[in-house]
């Protein structure tokens, strides 16, 4: 389980101090970007060396609890599945031991000159498939 941390600042939320709905999606995505980072895949370079972008297929959240200014987030992320030019992650937005929004997530892999669908090519599914660090949680667990 991949792990990464998100303040909540006055341009995430609404006038209440309320991350906007719209706003998870950035977070999410940020958790996504770091995770491919983490093992050692740079979005930018693929494009241009390997004619490779990656896009969200689909998206589904089940919000729980709100977020608010100043709160210190916790997005956890895991592979779910991978299949020939897709893979499937699930995140979940913490705060503390609170669970406040389930996400799952499939991003397929697009030629960047067409965007048209393309199979991982094996280093990239090597790169999902790698395994998670011997201390990471399951995803749901609220202990730290």
């Amino acid at each position: 389980m991949f792990s990464f941390p998100i303040r909540v600042y006055w341009e995430d939320t609404d006038a209440g101090g309320v991350v906007y709905h719209a706003q998870y999606l950035c977070f999410l995505e940020r958790a996504r970007t770091e995770w491919l980072r983490a093992r050692g895949v740079q979005q930018h370079g693929t494009r241009d060396a390997e004619d490779l972008v990656m896009a969200v297929r689909s998206l589904r959240m089940d919000f729980e609890s709100p977020a608010r200014l100043d709160d210190l987030l916790d997005c956890r992320l895991r592979v779910s599945g991978r299949r020939g030019a897709s893979f499937g992650l699930s995140q979940e937005l913490w705060r503390g031991n609170d669970c406040l929004l389930r996400a799952e997530v499939e991003v397929a892999c697009l030629r960047a000159s067409t965007f048209t669908p393309r199979r991982l090519p094996p280093w990239l599914a090597a790169a999902i498939d790698a395994p998670d660090p011997k201390h990471a949680l399951p995803l749901g667990d609220a202990k730290r």
